[in-house]
């Protein structure tokens, strides 16, 4: 941990305040780009932290990393973190509220927040265990995505060089997603065999869906990996998202096209009427094409769950494939 349990005990003081200890630090399964811990006071109160630190982040540094005006680039860090949040909350989307934030040097020497916790289970557990009680999470969920859809911005971009004002990279949501899918193609294809021998269709096919984009000027808000475990389910029974810094204005369809692959069957309650068909075949082969080397690329470091992400990587792999061979 880059932290150490006096610092977080300095954090936690000031966060949550009322003369409470800090008893305990327990690491919350799943973070790959940030640690996630759960801190334990001595009257039972407790809230989660994130630490934004090179040393939390599993994934092997690429180009770009840091390039903020690539909507794809790693969504890493407090102001990211922020700007998503505040936008989220503007929309009555519900996320953890924010107990503290801390810049580096503050508390520690990384990047600090602090937010509620949402003890319990995930999305993903939920429709695991009892689809019939996740019904009413997915309708209210549903609406939150349409309450994001709604809310149109003129230019695509992460939430925060948005509305900063600032510019994104490339000219269009297809074009920097048909950029990407390329260099994932490239990525898988070096790590796979099965990929390399098909890695010209797959480039022909992405070529020729992308081709069938026409323009669009306005876009919406998304939160870019919206799978069920990133939606997890408080005590009344209602969604709270979070691994939200990646969000973004951008294609809709980008959100559906994840949500169709990471919901299967139990996707229906969020469809939504009037997505660009010629989109969503685009962007589902390239978040095929992400799925795969996305993993692989992790698998180079030291991440711990090894087997679930190269579950994840053969799984998308055989999808990406069988889109190519259509």
């Amino acid at each position: 941990m880059a932290v150490t349990h006096e610092q977080l005990a300095g954090a936690a003081r000031a966060a949550l305040g009322g003369g409470r200890r800090l008893e305990a630090v327990e690491r919350v399964a799943g973070g790959s780009k940030k640690g996630v811990y759960r801190l334990v006071m001595d009257d039972a109160t407790t809230a989660i932290a994130y630490i934004w630190d090179d040393s939390e982040n599993y994934w092997p540094s690429a180009e770009g990393d840091d390039d903020l005006t690539d909507p794809f680039s790693h969504g890493l860090g407090l102001g990211l973190f922020e700007a998503a949040h505040a936008r989220l909350a503007a929309l009555c989307v519900r996320v953890p509220a924010i107990r503290l934030v801390g810049r580096a040097g503050t508390h520690c020497a990384a990047d600090l927040a602090i937010v509620d916790d949402v003890p319990g289970e995930n999305l993903e557990e939920l429709l695991a265990r009892d689809p019939r009680a996740a019904a009413p999470v997915m309708a209210e969920l549903g609406e939150a995505l349409e309450l994001m859809r709604r809310h149109r911005a003129p230019a695509y971009g992460k939430v925060a060089v948005v509305d900063e004002g600032r510019r994104s990279r490339g000219t269009s949501c297809e074009g920097v997603v048909l950029e990407r899918a390329l260099r994932d193609l490239a990525e898988a294809a070096a790590r796979d065999t099965r990929i390399a021998c098909e890695r010209d269709r797959l480039r022909e096919r992405l070529l020729g869906l992308a081709s069938a984009v026409r323009p669009r000027t306005e876009f919406a808000v998304v939160h870019g990996e919206l799978g069920p475990d990133h939606v997890l389910v408080d005590a009344d029974g209602r969604p709270v998202l979070i691994d939200i810094e990646g969000s973004m204005y951008f294609d809709v369809e980008w959100e559906h096209a994840f949500l169709r692959i990471r919901l299967g069957d139990a996707y229906g309650p969020l469809a939504a009427g009037g997505l660009d068909e010629d989109r969503l075949a685009l962007y589902t082969l390239a978040q095929r094409l992400s799925l795969t080397a996305g993993p692989l690329r992790l698998l180079d470091g030291d991440f711990p769950d090894r087997a679930a992400m190269a579950g994840i990587a053969e799984y998308n792999l055989t999808k990406a494939l069988e889109f190519a061979r259509t």
